[in-house]
């Protein structure tokens, strides 16, 4: 029976490169949106890989999602918690909606869509968990507080969770990429770019599909004695 995977934000970026090689992979791969409906139609006819539309910080819409995949694809066997946002400035010019809207997104939806998928995994005994962090959960950024805070707790998420799933047969990691070349990154400044890459030992930004082949990898069959690890891919920016 096919593998069924779940990756949320997988329209675009990082998520895109994810599904694309989990796709390829062999796997049947359901992708996230939350937004632009036009983008995600063309990304589905592009690759023929399924689409379906919710927001990962609303906890009813994660469980309603994950039924009807199930119920499309099969049983799910893999999430990949990509789906994350920004609202960056500095503490003092932070809003407490933009601290929350970072933190119930980037935490609060990958802690929903665990719930959602994990009672099928344990049943079938076998499952794959990779959430997606930051080199600025590791190292921190200025004017990013809430970011920063939401990615470097998904580090102590992996941990407990891989404890509590190993003897299920279910794996939880963590990739902690650094400055890749996605939408996000090409919205900074090009002087501030600069300077970021300048501090890049291997000096270029990453590509999308160098954290894609990682992800893959952590959900292989033959990857199980991995579980409760944070890999870092960051061109040796930040050595964690």
């Amino acid at each position: 029976m096919t593998r069924v995977a779940i990756v949320t934000g997988g329209t675009r970026g990082i998520g895109e490169a994810t599904s694309i090689a989990l796709r390829d992979a062999g796997y049947a791969v359901a992708a996230s949106y939350v937004g632009n409906v036009d983008r995600a139609r063309a990304f589905a006819e592009r690759t023929g890989i399924a689409v379906f539309q919710w927001d990962v910080a609303d906890y009813d819409a994660c469980q309603a999602a994950a039924a009807e995949i199930a119920a499309t694809l099969g049983p799910i066997d893999m999430l990949v918690n990509n789906a994350g946002i920004t609202r960056d400035s500095s503490v003092l010019k932070m809003s407490r909606d933009h601290w929350s809207d970072v933190i119930d997104t980037n935490v609060g939806g990958c802690f929903n869509m665990v719930k959602a998928v994990l009672p099928g995994m344990r049943t079938h005994g076998w499952g794959r968990i990779v959430n997606i962090g930051s080199i600025n959960g590791q190292a921190g950024q200025f004017g990013q507080v809430n970011y920063s805070a939401a990615k470097s707790a998904l580090h102590g998420f992996t941990k407990a969770l891989a404890q509590e799933t190993a003897r299920y047969g279910i794996t939880v990691n963590t990739i902690a990429p650094g400055y890749i070349a996605t939408d996000m990154v090409a919205a900074v400044p090009e002087e501030q770019l600069a300077k970021i890459v300048a501090k890049i030992p291997v000096g270029r930004l990453g590509e999308a599909h160098e954290i894609a082949r990682m992800v893959a990898f952590l959900c292989a069959e033959d990857s199980g004695f991995i579980t409760g690890s944070t890999i870092s891919i960051n061109g040796g920016q930040h050595m964690y």
